[in-house]
């Protein structure tokens, strides 16, 4: 028989590894690659290098999308030297999955590398100081995947604990945040390095009625975070205390939004009823999250750090929400200068609602000192966390 220790020494022992205070992004950082294209110029652009410009209905519909779709600009790994060394891209019936792959594969760790050094670079504290790194992106399924290479092309120590997760779409980098939060209030002195990273050529395909939304969306990226918690160092400066983190679930959305791998490359599927479902519930939603604080009287007394899915999807949020003009104004932004970056999106509406506090032009400065940060996933699922800015000089 083992021997038995009293509940108060396992009692002990727990309470001692975990942080003494509420968990805080110390850092963000962000990459994108050099191929940038113009929004209006998009259209053109892809029907070239696709080879479908005999597609007028479906050009013109392109366009159409393009020119509602809010976006001015948006960044690719992939280019048209690329798609055109590679026309299994463009012909389904071809397998392509295993050189989309390697091209992603490839081409992840660099991106996210250089997002992290600009979080590290921040953070103030040498990146061997990293206890653990956690990898989000719905653009490779490999194992050891690109947490492995980011790892090595960081400096971190081999035994950083290091998690990897896929698929999660839009919301994958609001769930990493929320892995981040628990692992650094649980482990005493632990700093996390986050990463949300995207290079969609998994997902680039020729036109189809189903493909055209998503190819007028998606563009390639990386965001990363350090998160910690207790004991700051002299160096350390907090951005957002993340005080609360929540999941739900919308009944009946199962079919709505999914993310397939196949042989072809990556698929999305994405509801036409998706904007009205996420108005719908939206509330009822982030109900339950902001009433322990006493914020769910207000909305429009809060900031709002949401992942722009798009367009339709930031409709919603405000109506379904009741917020008032420009309470969305860092995700419209960001959708405006980057496109929709999956799991990277949400630590550049992160950066940019930084920014707008400490800006000088009164238009655009944002003063709430509580906030939510706010994602979609597939299922639907709704990711939720509130969270405080950590310039107000406040901690409750």
């Amino acid at each position: 028989m083992g021997t038995s220790r009293p509940v108060t020494v396992l009692e002990g022992v727990r309470c001692g590894q975990r942080a003494n205070g509420t968990a805080a992004v110390l850092a963000l950082g962000t990459s994108n690659p050099a191929n940038c294209v113009r929004q209006d110029k998009y259209a053109d652009w892809y029907f070239r290098v696709t080879k479908s410009d005999h597609l007028a209905q479906l050009k013109d519909k392109m366009k159409r999308i393009c020119e509602k779709s809010g976006i001015a600009k948006r960044y690719f790994y992939h280019t048209k030297e690329m798609i055109g060394g590679h026309p299994e891209f463009l012909d389904r019936a071809l397998p392509s999955l295993r050189t989309r792959l390697g091209i992603t594969t490839a081409a992840m760790p660099e991106l996210a590398a250089a997002a992290a050094r600009k979080a590290i670079a921040e953070w103030g504290r040498p990146a061997a100081d990293i206890t653990h790194l956690v990898v989000s992106t719905s653009s490779g399924v490999s194992s050891p995947g690109a947490d492995v290479r980011l790892a090595a092309l960081l400096g971190l120590r081999p035994t950083v604990h290091r998690i990897m997760h896929c698929l999660h779409g839009c919301a994958g980098g609001s769930v990493a945040l929320r892995l981040a939060k628990d692992l650094a209030e649980n482990n005493l002195g632990a700093r996390v390095l986050v990463v949300g990273v995207e290079a969609t050529a998994l997902a680039f395909r020729g036109p189809d009625l189903d493909a055209l939304l998503a190819m007028a969306l998606f563009g390639d990226g990386a965001g990363a975070a350090v998160v910690g918690a207790g004991p700051m160092s002299s160096v350390e400066r907090p951005v957002f205390r993340m005080v609360l983190a929540s999941q739900a679930t919308l009944q009946g959305t199962d079919n709505a939004v999914g993310i397939k791998v196949t042989e072809s490359g990556l698929h999305f599927k994405i509801s036409p009823e998706m904007p009205k479902m996420v108005r719908d519930s939206i509330k009822g939603c982030l109900a339950d999250t902001l009433a322990p604080f006493g914020l769910a009287s207000d909305l429009n007394g809060l900031f709002w750090a949401a992942v722009p899915a798009s367009p339709a999807i930031l409709g919603s949020y405000q109506t379904g929400l009741g917020l008032e003009p420009g309470k969305l104004a860092a995700s419209q932004r960001v959708l405006c200068e980057y496109g929709n970056m999956l799991a990277a999106t949400i630590f550049f509406v992160l950066d940019e609602m930084r920014c707008r506090r400490g800006s000088g032009n009164k238009e655009e400065r944002e003063n709430c000192e509580w906030g939510v940060m706010l994602a979609m996933g597939p299922g639907i699922t709704v990711e939720m966390m509130v969270l405080q800015a950590a310039d107000t000089g406040k901690e409750d």
